[in-house]
């Protein structure tokens, strides 16, 4: 029997067959999308608490969109409009939120850690919508949804996960989620954004930095904007990187 989530925080701690699971019950909501009413009963009576305390329009419209569909009603904080403006603290904001009785609470946050200081401390249930550079678990959920759709399994792939790996969350969640299935992954970047460390991450992964050679024998290819916003160093100038790591069409 698969154990139950309280928390969805990051990739790493979820089994293979919890993935698997979860990847199975997306099924006939995808088969919803296409249907001419997009409303289900589904989350009738409950509510999603949207907590971005980091910029987003895509993950935050997402999520609503997702709640609203389901049928939950949502509550939602933004870091431009929050009381931590004012000097408040994470935890007495979330507090704020818990008081007001959500069913869950959806945080993104630009410091790593973030869902997880907030989960072990409220009883409602936390759902990572990125943290930092550490993960982003449901859009490593969504790749995978992507590739198992378009190629019909997630096992015994080729990976090769091209552009700025050293600041993107994506890239970790993603490295986590696909070794689980015993994908080979191969990381491409410039140097300083491809680390050494980063083959730790998981096993059957390796660098490469010549992208000919690491799209050569790619079944799968995950493209990774650069992370401008969460680079303390000189940024490489966008010219050099197009010039070596632009996707060239296939």
């Amino acid at each position: 029997m698969l154990q139950r989530l309280q928390h969805l925080l990051g990739i790493e701690n979820l089994t293979r067959e919890q993935i698997t699971f979860i990847l199975d019950q997306s099924k006939p909501f995808q088969e919803f999308q296409l249907h001419p009413l997009k409303k289900l009963a589904t989350l009738r009576g409950k509510t999603v608490a949207l907590a971005f305390f980091e910029p987003s329009t895509r993950t935050r419209i997402s999520f609503a969109t997702a709640a609203a569909r389901l049928g939950a009603d949502t509550m939602n904080l933004q870091a431009e409009s929050s009381s931590l403006k004012k000097g408040e603290s994470l935890l007495d904001t979330v507090r704020t939120l818990e008081a007001m009785r959500p069913d869950g609470i959806v945080i993104r946050h630009s410091s790593s850690g973030a869902p997880h200081f907030v989960a072990e401390r409220l009883e409602v249930p936390v759902l990572n919508a990125g943290d930092g550079t550490h993960e982003h678990p449901t859009q490593a959920l969504l790749d995978a949804l992507t590739i198992r759709d378009r190629k019909g399994k997630l096992e015994g792939w080729n990976v090769t996960i091209l552009g700025d790996i050293l600041h993107s969350r994506v890239a970790r969640s993603d490295i986590q989620l696909l070794s689980k299935f015993g994908t080979r992954i191969t990381l491409c970047g410039p140097a300083m954004w491809v680390p050494r460390e980063l083959e730790s991450l998981a096993p059957n992964i390796h660098r490469e930095p010549r992208i000919e050679r690491a799209l050569d024998d790619a079944d799968v290819i995950i493209v990774l904007r650069v992370q401008t916003e969460r680079m303390h160093e000189p940024a490489l100038a966008a010219e050099e990187f197009i010039l070596g790591y632009q996707l060239p069409a296939r």
